[in-house]
């Protein structure tokens, strides 16, 4: 089992080509490619695309390609990657907007190709929780949605993974999509039926699941053969927080068992991002080392 960890975090510090080398050095054989940083989360929701995914594909994979000379020059993988999100706005005034964004989609999965990596993180999107669309409303627009990515995903190779979501709205925490997990497992099972074959996995978000209360364990063996990447981080039980394993709650020797139990033995990537946050930057870099080691734990351990 190779590990990973998100190039976010370092990369805030010492740029794209200072992270590969502070990860690289750390000890991890792979990266989780913040390719997301090219379009965030405030400009989103302000309608404000960037040029790169404006112009034609020279210009859009120009901006790819720190990532994928930061790879190479470090001499590690990008194993999976995260796209821009939220991937979609309740915006009935104006849908072209949402088209939009399925063209920065498909353009990102182009970038994803290009910097080598086969593995992108596509966020469902979810408004049932404040009653903007009911839950079947929800289910047929990402099941729209992700359909119109299968010509993109299959030209490039590239497997979409969906993700485990929940949400804060006026102070109060709700689930969101694919929280609930047989919902999870009938989207990836239903898109797969659509595009012929396999290409929608599912990336398990440990700081996520604890934070909705549900059992790591269980939720692996549920979802099986469909996790082909993780996003492991720990947290309070009650906040985002994107810390190492230990600085939180969540059970690891329940995690190690379920990946003994589902045979798992591809990347383990860790979105710690936050780490970089609450630790003095001096000690920042060992931190880094420190969740490489546990990585190789965890990988030990699973295959014991």
């Amino acid at each position: 089992m190779k590990i990973a960890v998100q190039t976010g975090g370092p990369e805030e510090r010492y740029g794209v080509q200072g992270a590969y080398r502070a990860i690289a050095e750390a000890g991890f054989d792979a990266v989780d490619a913040n390719i997301d940083h090219l379009f965030r989360w405030d400009d989103i929701m302000q309608k404000k695309i960037p040029a790169c995914f404006l112009g034609d594909e020279k210009t859009c994979l120009e901006a790819f390609h720190p990532w994928k000379e930061g790879a190479a020059a470090a001499g590690i993988e990008n194993y999976q990657a995260h796209a821009p999100f939220p991937t979609y706005i309740y915006s009935p005034d104006d849908p072209a907007y949402n088209d939009a964004l399925m063209d920065v989609l498909e353009k990102t999965i182009m970038g994803c190709d290009y910097i080598g990596c086969h593995k992108l993180v596509i966020h469902p999107f979810f408004l049932a929780y404040d009653q903007q669309l009911s839950r079947e409303e929800e289910w047929a627009n990402n099941i729209d949605r992700y359909s119109r990515l299968i010509p993109a995903a299959k030209k490039y190779g590239v497997t979409i993974l969906l993700e485990n979501m929940f949400t804060v709205y006026r102070g109060k925490l709700y689930t969101a999509c694919c929280s609930d997990i047989a919902t999870a497992c009938r989207y990836i099972d239903t898109l797969n039926e659509i595009a012929g074959e396999k290409l929608f996995a599912f990336c398990l978000d440990t700081g996520h699941l604890l934070i909705t209360g549900q059992d790591i364990k269980e939720t692996m063996l549920q979802l099986g053969h469909r996790i082909e990447a993780f996003h492991v981080h720990d947290n309070n039980g009650t906040s985002d927080q994107h810390l190492a394993p230990y600085m939180g709650v969540l059970d690891w020797n329940r995690f190690i068992e379920g990946l003994r139990e589902i045979g798992f033995n591809q990347t383990l990537s860790f979105e710690t991002f936050n780490v970089w946050n609450v630790v003095d930057p001096e000690i920042a870099p060992e931190m880094l080392r420190v969740i490489a080691k546990t990585g190789r734990m965890f990988a030990r351990r699973a295959a014991e």
